[in-house]
């Protein structure tokens, strides 16, 4: 499908109906755009962010529409080792029983900077959160994914190989490189879907954190990108795998 195909995908209400579905980043932005429309087609979603009040807020939303209970799993990334991914991972097993889903969508980009101005730590920290995490909680959860009849990772991508986006550019084009590789590992009998959206400028806090001159008005808001997230997470996308969609300019304000 193309993008514009994608963006104007209509999900059946049942798409993601007795699925579990893990979300990153999911109070607030992209995330909680995510996570209410997983619920809202019938998922039991994962809740994963590092601030807990926003993800109290995200879960109270999704009780009140009416949504199955989600869980919740605070975890800040940018501390988390193995084990806490392994634990995570056995508690999902525990009390949720499977996996269907993982959206990697969690980031952040530490700030804009020449590369020869780069605080050596603030490199370590924006790698970890952005591509460490990313491969470390993959590798985790990989088993309950395997068991799934249909899995599905999708990775909330960002071409940014420019200048000034340091160790975030480098992070999330090692992210690219990540799902073309765990999607060819798994293009056989085993298969696992893996894609990536990259939705271009939103509306969102992190965007105007670093574009404070910016009108953010002039980008849409995630709940206008998330059709093709959708897509790759239910069994309409059948075996498409190791696709990237860039969605910039394609969407309407």
């Amino acid at each position: 499908m193309t993008p514009e195909q994608l963006l104007t995908y209509e999900p059946p209400p049942d798409l993601l109906a007795e699925r579990v579905i893990l979300i990153t980043g999911a109070g607030a932005g992209l995330g909680r755009a995510l996570s209410l429309a997983c619920a809202r087609l019938g998922a039991s979603v994962i809740l994963l962010d590092k601030e807990i009040r926003a993800l109290e807020s995200v879960y109270d939303e999704i009780e009140q529409a009416g949504g199955r209970q989600p869980g919740i799993y605070p975890l800040n990334l940018e501390g988390a080792t193995a084990k806490d991914y392994e634990d995570l991972a056995g508690n999902v097993q525990e009390q949720m029983g499977r996996l269907d889903g993982l959206v990697h969508n969690a980031g952040w980009i530490g700030g804009l900077t020449p590369l020869k101005l780069y605080d050596v730590e603030l490199w370590a920290r924006v790698i970890t959160v952005n591509l460490h995490a990313p491969f470390l909680l993959t590798r985790a959860v990989l088993p309950l994914l395997e068991s799934a009849a249909d899995p599905a990772v999708v990775f909330s991508a960002h071409a940014c190989s420019r200048a000034y986006w340091g160790a975030f550019g480098v992070a999330k084009a090692g992210q690219e490189s990540m799902l073309k590789i765990l999607a060819a590992e798994y293009s056989g009998e085993r298969f696992l879907r893996v894609n990536g959206v990259d939705t271009g400028p939103l509306r969102t806090r992190m965007r105007t954190q670093h574009y404070p001159g910016e009108n953010p008005h002039n980008n849409p808001a995630p709940e206008e990108v998330t059709a093709p997230y959708l897509y790759f997470l239910g069994p309409d996308a059948g075996r498409t795998s190791g696709e990237i969609v860039r969605l910039e300019g394609k969407v309407r304000a």
